[in-house]
């Protein structure tokens, strides 16, 4: 059974970057797509971006859209989220998701990791 592990969050000035990792376990992690989500204290879970595996192809919600961007290494079943000109409405909960079983809902999810910008 596939896990996530989510790295790399913190505390950080406005203006400033952090970059995530959600590292796959297993020998080989091929999902059919990888989602970055976020939620902040009393707010719902929102997507932040996508990753359809297969093509490379990537979508980001408008509110983060410039300013990050998801990648991968293969070799390292790890995908990133490299957050730039963070804003203190980002600060959330952030969560890394796949879709292990196929195209629908994500079904494997990392724990989260804290980000906090301050003004």
């Amino acid at each position: 059974q596939v896990q996530l592990v989510e790295s790399g969050g913190g505390l950080v000035q406005a203006g400033g970057s952090l970059r995530l990792s959600c590292a796959a376990s297993g020998r080989t992690f091929s999902p059919f797509r990888m989602g970055w989500f976020r939620q902040a204290p009393g707010k719902e879970r929102d997507i932040v971006g996508v990753l359809t595996w297969w093509s490379g192809a990537t979508t980001y919600a408008d509110s983060v859209k410039g300013r990050f961007t998801i990648s991968r290494d293969n070799a390292k079943n790890t995908v990133y989220l490299e957050m730039n000109s963070l804003k203190p409405e980002d600060t959330a909960v952030y969560y890394c998701a796949a879709q292990v079983r196929g195209p629908g809902s994500y079904d494997t999810w990392g724990q989260g990791t804290q980000v906090t910008v301050s003004s």
